[in-house]
């Protein structure tokens, strides 16, 4: 076996990594919100999603609160519309969590994120950052794609991966999926 699987094997292991995890959430705790970072915590992951160790490549860990968000309070207008509490986010926190960091380094381009950890009040995320402008990522055929203009702020547009999950994008095609493109707006703006 490579290097890879036994990485592979040993992140499929939850018991075993628990001690390491909690080691680190407690050096994670003392950090700020957004730190950078030099290696992906999960190798593997990070991987699987696009990350490569050249120059281009920026790696940020972020830390979201989690937990149920409230309703704002709302002075006028008929009570029983506005009596619950609880509000539903239309979009997930690794989505929230991507555009805070790409809000943070506005001269890069999200590519990817991964779940790293959560606690009862924190989640962290990892974010895979690249560099549009960098030679190494223009040169490169594999990942020169995301210089287009085009893909500039892909983040806010929900074109990364956790975008596409809460559009509702991904595992939908075809019938029944009629609705959800090209997007929930679109389909109401033209009334199909």
């Amino acid at each position: 076996m490579g290097l890879y699987k036994y990485l592979k094997k040993t992140f499929r292991n939850k018991e075993s990594l628990k001690p390491l995890i909690r080691e680190r959430l407690i050096k994670w705790r003392k950090e700020t919100a957004i730190s950078r970072i030099e290696h992906p915590s999960n190798l593997i992951r990070a991987k699987e999603l696009g990350y490569r160790a050249k120059p281009g490549f920026v790696l940020v860990r972020i830390r979201i609160n989690r937990g149920g968000k409230q309703r704002p309070q709302i002075k006028g207008g008929r009570r029983s519309a506005h009596s619950g509490q609880r509000f539903n986010m239309g979009r997930s926190y690794q989505w929230i969590a991507e555009e805070r960091v790409a809000k943070q380094y506005p001269n890069l381009e999200v590519l990817n994120s991964y779940n790293v950890a959560k606690d009862g009040i924190h989640y962290w995320f990892e974010i895979i950052l690249v560099d549009p402008e960098h030679p190494a990522i223009q040169n490169d055929e594999k990942i020169n794609w995301i210089c287009r203009p085009a893909n500039r702020g892909r983040v806010y547009k929900g074109l990364t991966s956790a975008g596409k999950k809460s559009r509702g994008l991904t595992g939908n095609r075809g019938k029944g999926a009629e609705k959800l493109r090209p997007s929930l707006r679109a389909h109401k703006r033209l009334g199909k």
